[in-house]
């Protein structure tokens, strides 16, 4: 659903709330057990209310520092590796710990910007997230700083969260900070600064407000404004909110005045409509019968092999494919489900068929209808 108000945020469904260090430790010196036990609550409090939740943690770099018993976070990258290694065990039983009393279950998923860049593991990222919350469990997401480098790591988890929020086509997504919202100026150094309650992402006015990161995260209200831009590529919202202020998800959930909230300019089907439509290359070539035509036109559904009739060009698994009609008509485009080699053997089958085609079952679908846009 689009989101173009506070009242909007009572009828969301699909929430993406991230946690930074700051708020998931204390002060580097192990984690905030009853802090995250406190979200936790209000999270399975959103899911009892049939919202789906997928929380983006850190903290796994400052447990390890506190396990290892560092004085402070390492400046090496293998360093920073093996304070990850160890802290994610410790982060990763907390939330699972405190899920357990609502009896929600939970996943460890963990991501590097290459997951996400590549088109077969975004597909493969989409999938698993989807289905997760498809089967009411909770995605606990982090970036993957055991094998991360410089090169490709995400740099922060708040450009994770919004990718994650883009994967999963999220109405809302929540940055938990320190700060009880986006400011004027930086209230610890101006007292007189005012919150800035409503925004639209990635306004520039609002980028030059921003400031710094603390010592233990790697992000600062700048990088957030920069998530929330990001998120509103997919027509996503963002609330920048203060994870000390009590019941602060369930103040969201109702609509109240509370943290920053920035709206995106476009609609969520307009925009994955651009970026499918637009944004990526065109690898491959299918041609529909009517049948297939007059169901992704008339009754939005996903793409089966049965009703493709020949293919055209060489594409990978979770690329960019145009289906045309029999005119020539195009008709969609999509990620497909798989390379150019399998499609052909599967075209015109049953997906009752393609294990004993092809050796092994993928997918149902050529295409899925949340991989899709119908022009």
């Amino acid at each position: 659903m689009a989101v173009k108000s506070r009242e909007d945020l009572k009828t969301t469904r699909r929430w993406v709330v991230k946690i930074g260090s700051a708020l998931a430790t204390n002060n580097g010196r192990g984690l905030r057990l009853d802090s995250i036990d406190r979200w936790v609550s209000q999270a399975a409090a959103r899911i009892e209310q049939k919202t789906e939740v997928a929380l983006v943690t850190s903290g796994s770099v400052a447990e390890g520092v506190s396990r290892l018993g560092l004085k402070g976070r390492p400046s090496t990258l293998h360093e920073l590796q093996a304070a990850a290694a160890v802290g994610q065990m410790g982060l990763v039983q907390a939330y699972e710990t405190c899920f357990q009393r609502y009896d929600i279950k939970t996943a460890q998923v963990l991501l590097t910007h290459m997951d996400l860049a590549h088109r077969k593991r975004y597909l493969n990222a989409r999938s698993t997230l989807s289905t997760l919350l498809d089967f009411g469990v909770v995605p606990v997401v982090n970036e993957n700083d055991t094998v991360a480098t410089d090169e490709i790591r995400f740099g922060d988890n708040d450009t994770l969260a919004a990718l994650v929020a883009n994967l999963i086509d999220a109405d809302l997504l929540v940055i938990l900070t320190d700060q009880a919202g986006l400011y004027s100026a930086d209230p610890r150094k101006h007292p007189e600064a005012r919150l800035i309650t409503e925004g639209k992402a990635g306004d520039p006015y609002l980028e030059a407000m921003a400031g710094e990161g603390g010592a233990l995260g790697r992000g600062g209200m700048r990088t957030k404004l920069s998530a929330a831009a990001l998120a509103a590529n997919s027509g996503t919202a963002t609330m920048i909110a203060s994870g000390n202020e009590d019941q602060i998800l369930t103040k969201i959930a109702r609509g109240e005045t509370v943290g920053t909230l920035l709206l995106p300019d476009q609609e969520p089907i307009l925009a994955r409509k651009r970026w499918l439509a637009g944004g990526l290359p065109v690898r491959g070539r299918l041609t529909l019968d009517a049948g297939a035509v007059k169901v992704l036109k008339e009754q939005g559904r996903s793409l089966l092999a049965v009703g493709v009739k020949s293919i055209e060009g060489k594409f990978d698994r979770g690329e960019l494919v145009t289906c045309l009609a029999e005119t020539g008509e195009e008709v969609a485009r999509g990620l497909i489900n798989y390379s150019a080699s399998d499609t052909a053997k599967i075209i015109g089958k049953s997906s009752d068929c393609f294990e004993e085609i092809l050796g092994y079952y993928g997918d149902s679908e050529l295409i899925h209808r949340d991989n899709m846009v119908v022009l």
